[in-house]
């Protein structure tokens, strides 16, 4: 898939079976037809974090509209608005919207999760030290 390198997943947390296998035809008639006019980009070698915090300081996130979760992607497969370099590592702004599949909405962006990945526990200072 794409001209990504091969990662080792991180061996703690649990996998997911989340993920799809769609071809990329597919995968962009889906993203038109759930999130049309939205930015997406397809990922593969992904995490999915939620944020291990104070219950107060996830309130305020979910008072927002938001969900207190991050996706984290090694691996860049395609980027449809061509902010994000094929092969490259993204990470994500806050969760609007997860289908617990391979969708998993931004205010800005929508991104398709290719294949297997991992959802975990952690605290921002993790999440925000990827890179």
């Amino acid at each position: 898939m794409g001209n990504c390198p091969e990662h080792e997943l991180l061996q703690e947390g649990r996998i997911s079976s989340a993920g799809t296998s769609l071809p990329p035809t597919e995968i962009e008639a889906l993203v038109a037809e759930r999130f049309p006019r939205k930015a997406y980009c397809t990922v593969a070698d992904w995490r999915i974090y939620h944020v291990d915090e104070s219950p107060e300081s996830l309130a305020k996130v979910r008072a927002t509209g938001l969900e207190p979760m991050f996706m984290y992607a090694h691996c860049v497969i395609h980027d449809g608005h061509g902010r994000f370099p094929p092969g490259g590592w993204v990470r994500s702004t806050l969760c609007k919207s997860f289908d617990g599949v391979c969708l998993f909405e931004t205010r800005n962006t929508v991104y398709v999760l290719v294949g297997q990945g991992r959802e975990m526990k952690a605290s921002l200072k993790t999440i925000f030290g990827l890179c």
